[in-house]
């Protein structure tokens, strides 16, 4: 059964989205690209402008998992407040359409990808062109930086799936008849 991967590399400039689908072991490209919102000038618009097309992201794909990349600290605080308001945002498009999601480090990503934590952008959309069987590169590689947090989402054969916050866990059940069995609580 074919299950479709949503990848998104948070930001208030240029946020990357990737959709891959799923076929046993198997992953394809669907589609990568980035929500351009430079010439939008109010914080606010750009944060509903995410809203607004995350649920037509999902509307039209129906993806049946978010990943997403998590904020590294920076030294600047009111960026890194801009861009956790972008990934909250996101994350609430997904769950706001009752789709589990998982945010991974960059690093873990980069890792995943390449083998190396510290690859750069471009060594990380190089590998995905192979994995992926695509040799046309974006014009913004912030759209092949959310195609490996899907990608490396994939590569996680240990995710539950249901909503995980925070870095992954791994699974404690194998199906969700059994997380339901095993978890009658946290269905309320």
């Amino acid at each position: 059964m074919e299950k479709i991967i949503l990848g998104v590399d948070p930001g208030t400039q240029l946020m990357g989205f990737g959709l891959i689908a799923v076929e046993g072991n198997r992953a394809s490209l669907i589609l990568m690209d980035v929500l351009d919102m430079k010439k939008i000038e109010s914080h606010e618009l750009k944060i509903k402008h995410i809203f607004d097309s995350m649920i037509r992201i999902i509307d039209a794909y129906h993806p049946d998992y978010l990943a997403i990349e998590a904020p590294f600290f920076g030294k600047n605080v009111q960026s890194m407040l801009k861009l956790g308001r972008a990934q909250g945002v996101a994350i609430a498009a997904a769950l706001s359409r009752e789709i589990p999601y998982c945010e991974y480090e960059p690093r873990r990503i980069k890792q995943s990808i390449t083998g190396n934590g510290a690859a750069s952008k471009e060594q990380v959309a190089a590998m995905l062109g192979r994995l992926l069987n695509f040799s046309d590169m974006p014009k913004h590689l912030d759209a092949t930086d959310a195609l490996a947090v899907a990608y490396c989402h994939f590569l996680q054969k240990d995710i539950p799936e249901v909503t995980v916050v925070g870095k992954p866990r791994k699974a404690k059940t194998k199906s969700w008849a059994s997380f339901i069995t095993e978890n009658p609580d946290r269905l309320k």
